[in-house]
C-alpha cells in the first residue's frame, strides 16, 4: 500500500470520528466533499491493483458520502455509519499492514 493510500485513509478516518461532535454544518458538507474524493481515488486505486470488492466498496462509499444527491439517513444512523466506516478504515490500515510485514 502506498504511503498516498495510508494518508487518505488516516484522513478520512479522522473526518468520520470529527463528524460525532457537535459541528456547524458546513463542516459535514466539507466532509462529504472529502469523502467522495477520497473514497474515489481509493476505489481507482483498488481498481488498478486488481481488488474488485474494495472497489466496490470505496465506489459505494463514495456514492454514500458524495454531497449532490444527499441520502437523508438522520443524525443518528449517520453517526453509526460514521463509526463503522472509520473503524473499517483504520482496520483496512492494520491487516494491510500486517500482511506486508509478512
Amino acid at each position: 500500500m502506498k504511503n498516498s493510500e495510508v494518508l487518505i485513509k488516516i484522513a478520512l478516518s479522522i473526518l468520520m470520528f470529527l463528524c460525532l461532535l457537535d459541528m456547524p454544518y458546513g463542516f459535514y458538507q466539507f466532509v462529504r466533499f472529502v469523502a467522495l474524493i477520497g473514497f474515489g481515488i481509493l476505489a481507482y486505486k483498488a481498481n488498478e491493483q486488481n481488488q474488485k470488492t474494495e472497489m466496490i466498496i470505496y465506489g459505494g462509499l463514495a456514492l454514500l458520502f458524495q454531497p449532490f444527491f444527499k441520502i437523508a439517513l438522520g443524525r443518528e444512523m449517520w453517526n453509526i455509519v460514521d463509526v463503522i466506516v472509520g473503524i473499517g478504515l483504520i482496520g483496512s490500515l492494520i491487516m494491510n499492514r500486517t500482511k506486508s510485514q509478512r
